[in-house]
């Protein structure tokens, strides 16, 4: 009986140094918004913008070394199902958001 070949397109394999990066740029991202915010040296706003940047900088992080999202070819049909998703999400979040604020100036 033979095997039926297997395709992973697509499914990509990390090595050990590309997984040890990842795991400490997600340690430093996450120290940077503690740091921000223990330190108390930054206004309020500031220290929201970083806080809100780190974690954008992380989710990138997270896609490329855990995930494997990148641009190349075999990976190209996962970053489109990737974006579609985030752009719907978008949509839910944000209308959500829209509803509740509008509701809320309604009931005042």
């Amino acid at each position: 009986m033979s095997h039926p070949a297997i395709d992973v397109t697509g499914a990509g394999r990390g090595s050990f140094k590309s997984y040890l990066t990842g795991f400490v740029l997600s340690l430093i991202l996450t120290a940077i918004p503690f740091a921000l915010v223990m330190s108390g040296t930054f206004s309020s706003s500031m220290a929201l913008a970083g806080i809100f940047s780190a974690g954008m900088v992380q989710i990138l992080v997270h896609l490329h070394y855990f995930l494997h999202l990148d641009t190349s070819s075999e990976t190209r049909w996962n970053v489109l199902a990737l974006m579609f998703t985030a752009a719907i999400m978008v949509l839910f979040v944000g209308g959500t958001i829209w509803i509740m604020f509008n509701l809320y100036h309604r009931m005042m």
